[in-house]
């Protein structure tokens, strides 16, 4: 099926404009992007928009139904232009790229919880959480390690990187301390 953003504003009553057109084709072209990835595109396809201007546009279209907004743990939304069908999602630990995954069972049985505990369930989501091939690769080529040492490898940088970063800070810190004159002239 053949990409029609004027169809797609229409189909779901939304006015058709540049700005909306530049948004829905920066979702489109780009699935799974970040509200400031859309921006940056919507500006390089039509010169100018507010990032304002973005984000209450996501916002109509999400609440239209014409995006799909996800918020994987601890990142930031995304928005996409699948909808109306039941998918979830893989998302890399290490890039955050994120990737569709149709249903195994393709109907909506999530939502049938076992027990509801009073609450009326509209949605479901279901994350699958990893590391994509090329983070895979990049870890198993700079290291020569499995995945798992190759974890513990980047565990343990950050646990340096941290420490360097804090004893040049203390480092900076005293000479500060030293070479500041006392405030009585003295």
């Amino acid at each position: 099926m053949r990409f029609d953003p004027v169809d797609t504003l229409r189909s779901h009553r939304m006015p058709v404009t540049a700005q909306r057109l530049a948004v829905l084709r920066a979702v489109n072209g780009r699935p799974h992007a970040t509200a400031d990835e859309v921006a940056t595109a919507a500006t390089e396809d039509i010169g100018t928009i507010s990032r304002q201007s973005v984000y209450d546009t996501l916002a109509a279209m999400v609440e239209r139904g014409v995006l799909r907004k996800i918020q994987p743990i601890g990142s930031v939304a995304r928005y996409e232009d699948r909808v109306g069908d039941n998918h979830h999602h893989v998302v890399c630990r290490e890039c955050g790229m994120v990737a569709d995954v149709d249903c195994a069972v393709g109907h909506r049985p999530c939502l049938h919880a076992s027990q509801t505990h009073g609450f009326v369930i509209d949605e479901a989501d279901v994350s699958y959480w990893g590391t994509c091939p090329t983070c895979a690769g990049t870890s198993r080529r700079n290291t020569g390690t499995s995945r798992r040492n190759a974890g513990a490898s980047r565990r343990m940088n950050r646990k340096a990187v941290g420490t360097s970063r804090r004893s040049s800070r203390s480092t900076a810190n005293k000479k500060s301390r030293t070479s500041t004159p006392n405030k009585k002239g003295k």
